[in-house]
């Protein structure tokens, strides 16, 4: 779920919780983490970060740049469940990919943690070229990079499916792109060059008007007529602003004041849908003219009221075979919960290579020749349907 806000929280955390630690010796990596080995060792370094969309670099400083090794840049993506932590070195979590030691006895580690290994990490200090300008630390260049492209057939698409490409919407994602159009009341499947194209004219008109008007007053009616874009700014901003509240980096297992947080997204009541890239959008009222053919818009299900117990002296429901058989296949078949929803989105999201797309998996054919299972099973069923059956004339 890492979006643009937790990316900036994680890199204050670092600069705050690792401002003044001194680190030492090499960097360790599990064997399964999705990244390289980091040729960096140093005798005394220090480690700072910066976040940009979604993406967090990290720099190794040695102490004495004189004595030491060149600085070391590394850029991380956190995937689905990327998160750093700070920790006893004798007491590492689960799944920490790559590991910074402190000098200090007994020594701590700043850890890369991710149980599901989507994120990743490359060296050097370059972002990725096809990502634009981020919504929260460079927001006149996001702005501007929209308003200036929108002939750009990227946005022919549905406006929530706009909102995840990261060459202009840098730093959304599926979380708030919900929370956005929500508090707008845009429909998810509104064409993103109708909806934006009317932000251009509004951009006009607003040069136009009397330039005597003091910044504090512009920023005031900003805010009481706020657009897409500016929400693009302001909704990340309010997860960042309220970091306490809502997201600690010590206690990422309590989500519950985010959830509270949460107006659309995943909230109960909300409709939800899967877009064309099978990522599922949240959104109240109508979706919208682009909206996917043959799809059902789904009710996220209310919280359930407590059950009344049973009376001991009512007498038990009969349970019909085609109830038994239900039940039987919902239990062989429970509903997917959100962890697995996103995981699936996740997947949806990462490319596939062109020549094993469509491929279906191919089993090994039995070694003897045996009649299959399939077969067995209608002669039997024949058998017994014709039991009870008059003997042919």
């Amino acid at each position: 779920m890492p979006e643009c806000p937790e990316l900036h929280l994680a890199g204050r955390f670092i600069n705050g919780a690792c401002g003044a630690l001194v680190f030492a010796g090499g960097v360790e990596r599990s064997a399964v983490g999705r990244g390289p080995e980091v040729p960096f060792r140093s005798e005394a370094y220090r480690i700072s970060a910066v976040a940009r969309g979604k993406e967090l670099r990290l720099t190794l400083s040695a102490l004495d740049p004189a004595a030491g090794p060149p600085a070391q840049d590394l850029v991380f993506r956190f995937g689905m469940s990327g998160s750093f932590r700070l920790c006893p070195a004798a007491e590492l979590p689960r799944h920490a990919h790559l590991r910074f030691l402190t000098r200090e006895s007994p020594p701590r580690a700043l850890c890369f943690v991710d149980p599901r290994r989507f994120g990743s990490w490359r060296l050097g200090d370059a972002w990725q070229p096809e990502r634009g300008p981020c919504v929260v630390s460079e927001y006149q260049a996001f702005r501007e990079n929209v308003l200036k492209n929108l002939d750009d057939r990227a946005f022919d698409k549905p406006m929530c499916e706009v909102l995840l490409n990261q060459k202009y919407f840098n730093g959304i994602g599926n979380y708030l792109r919900a929370e956005i159009l929500y508090r707008l009341k845009i429909p998810p499947f509104e064409k993103a060059r109708t909806v934006l194209e009317a932000l251009k004219e509004q951009e006009q008109e607003r040069r136009k008007k009397d330039p005597s008007l003091t910044l504090s007053k512009k920023v005031k009616l900003r805010r009481e007529n706020a657009d897409l874009l500016e929400l693009c700014h302001t909704v990340p901003m309010e997860v960042i602003m309220a970091e306490k509240q809502l997201l600690d980096p010590e206690h990422t297992d309590d989500y519950s004041t985010f959830k509270n947080w949460l107006q659309c997204y995943l909230v109960p009541g909300m409709s939800s849908l899967r877009d064309r890239s099978g990522r599922t959008i949240w959104f109240q009222g109508e979706p919208g003219p682009m909206a996917p053919k043959g799809q059902r818009p789904r009710k996220t299900p209310r919280k359930k009221s407590p059950q009344l117990k049973a009376d001991p002296e009512a007498p038990s429901p009969k349970v019909t075979p085609r109830a038994s058989k239900q039940r039987r296949r919902a239990a062989a078949n429970p509903p997917k919960s959100e962890e697995e929803e996103e995981e699936q989105e996740e997947q949806a999201d990462r490319p596939r290579k062109g020549r094993a797309r469509g491929r279906r998996a191919v089993t090994a054919a039995p070694a003897s020749p045996e009649e299959p299972q399939s077969v067995r099973r209608s002669r039997r069923t024949s058998a017994r349907r014709g039991r009870g059956a008059a003997p042919a004339v």
